[in-house]
């Protein structure tokens, strides 16, 4: 059951890392080029701790107890996506949502997931995501049977 738990939430940590993060790089990227920095917007703080949230949320997932499903399925999806970029830019930029009659905010998303994508933050992501599926202790049970540790201590009286 942990495990079934640990990809519902890889699905979620997925949707964050590619929709939440490029739509906050793509706010914060638009406001500061149109802006002078010290007239910053609100935008850009409502983009800059979405940033921050999702960093917290990927820190979680990557050094907290949770199964390492949860680590795997993004890791897996981000490194499969820059697989497909390195080998065919058109059909992996083909995979962002560009089609004009989807909602705004959504293509701005898809303009965020297209930088971060070219410049290999994904790659950088998947990677460190990938990690920690490589620690045994993680696919370990979190406690052990009361009975089998009583009967430990027995045969040592």
């Amino acid at each position: 059951m942990r495990h079934v738990a640990g990809v519902l939430v890889g699905l979620v940590v997925s949707a964050v890392l590619l929709f939440g993060a490029g739509w906050a790089v793509q706010e914060a990227g638009a406001s500061l080029a149109s802006l002078p920095p010290a007239e910053s917007g609100s935008k850009t703080w409502i983009a800059l701790g979405v940033m921050a949230g999702i960093g917290l949320l990927v820190g979680l997932v990557v050094a907290g107890r949770a199964s390492p499903m949860a680590t795997f399925v993004p890791s897996m999806v981000l490194l499969a996506w820059t697989v497909v970029y390195a080998l065919d830019v058109r059909r992996a930029m083909g995979l962002v949502p560009d089609d004009p009659t989807f909602h705004e905010v959504l293509l701005q998303a898809g303009r965020g997931m297209g930088l971060l994508l070219t410049t290999g933050v994904y790659a950088l992501l998947g990677v460190l995501l990938f990690l920690p599926v490589l620690m045994p202790s993680r696919w370990a049970p979190r406690f052990r049977d009361d009975e089998e540790y009583e009967e430990e201590y027995e045969g040592v009286r």
